[in-house]
């Protein structure tokens, strides 16, 4: 079966017109981040806000012309809006408590594993927290929500695509876990150059339109900082807490403390911090050296009453495993490093019990 070219995807969607203006959605521009993988395509259908709640029609035009192509298995088309002119005021103030609904449906908790600052193992670390957590029994999902800098992909050396059912996307299951991640749908080397709005819909669409369901712990892998993306799971996604991944030295620890502040303006409880890369352990010789210092991870957590979890230490195999695509709790899950994996997830499995925060459901216009 051949596979679509960006022309013909792009010829498909200039039969689609914008009832607004009668022009084609590619003439009027509001076609962006097309990107192709294989026989999946993706892209943005970028409107004035005012028109987001009237637009979802010209998205699924969007979607069906292309689907209708020879060579398409899959498209995901996110509506996103973009401002005309000053910034209009917020309505509600960004650390206003959300109103209490439910979250998404099948799926018990949603826990972010994050970071201030990249660096500092996060996505290491996540990724063996949700193998850790499947090994104690529980139904466990991984979603990669850095649209940048995507890293499960390579973490978990998967290189197919996801299939569809219907109009949501399949989750790639590896490891006795189910994984979702944007590069498994465009290239390793490629660029996303997409805008802040793009990249909330991108984010809120691997929720909502991916069929996670049944699982007790869906695990998201949190772009590095405090921006839009980060704030958009917070205040949209019904987390039931955050970990806070950091490194020993002070300039991580600031980093980590911000996103600490983010989270909690934002009424998600932190459910603890983790001190990555805490000793070195010399592979040859057995002795142990704190190359990042020691110990400020779990001052910080005093310091700022929040849980500490514990400490990982920095072993070459865990980076070598990781490398791999066979993270160290699924390659070695009786040696002593994924046993310290398994040692937080207990304590998080713990924490989970205790927590409690709702948030808006996901709509999708």
């Amino acid at each position: 079966m051949s596979q679509p070219t960006q022309d013909a995807v792009l010829a498909a969607l200039a039969s689609v017109r914008d009832p607004d203006t009668g022009r084609s959605v590619t003439e009027a521009g509001l076609i962006q981040g097309l990107v192709i993988k294989g026989s999946n395509v993706g892209f943005a259908l970028e409107v004035a806000p005012s028109r987001g709640p009237t637009a979802e029609p010209l998205r699924k035009a969007c979607e069906d012309a292309v689907a209708a192509l020879a060579g398409v298995t899959s498209v995901t088309a996110v509506l996103t809006a973009h401002r005309e002119g000053p910034a209009a005021p917020a309505q509600t103030s960004p650390t206003a408590k959300p109103s209490p609904r439910a979250g998404l449906d099948g799926v018990a908790a949603i826990i972010a594993v994050a970071s201030g600052k990249g660096g500092v193992g996060k996505s290491t670390v996540a990724a063996n927290l949700a193998l850790a957590l499947a090994r104690l029994g529980l139904k466990v999902g991984l979603l990669d929500a850095d649209i940048y800098g995507p890293s499960l992909p390579r973490l978990f050396a998967i290189n197919t695509k996801p299939r569809t059912e219907g109009q949501k996307l399949l989750p790639i299951s590896k490891f006795g876990i189910k994984t979702m991640s944007i590069g498994f749908l465009v290239p390793p080397d490629q660029a996303m150059i997409w805008r802040g709005p793009m990249v909330q819909s991108a984010l809120t669409q691997m929720l909502a339109d991916v069929a996670w369901a049944p699982l007790d712990v869906l695990v998201v892998d949190m772009p590095p900082g405090t921006g839009d993306a980060q704030l958009t799971m917070a205040q949209q996604v019904p987390l039931k807490g955050a970990v806070i991944v950091s490194t020993p030295q002070d300039l991580a620890l600031i980093d980590a403390r911000r996103g600490i502040a983010m989270f909690q303006k934002t009424h998600v409880p932190i459910l603890g911090l983790i001190e990555n890369m805490s000793v070195f352990l010399c592979p040859h010789c057995g002795q142990s050296s704190h190359i990042f210092g020691h110990g400020g991870a779990r001052a910080t957590a005093e310091e700022l009453k929040v849980p500490f979890l514990g400490e990982i230490p920095l072993v070459p195999q865990i980076r070598a495993l990781s490398d791999a695509g066979t993270p160290i709790v699924a390659h070695a899950p009786q040696s002593p490093e994924a046993e310290v994996f398994l040692a937080l997830a207990r304590k998080l499995a713990t924490s989970l019990q205790g927590a409690a925060r709702v948030a808006p459901r996901i709509v999708m216009e």
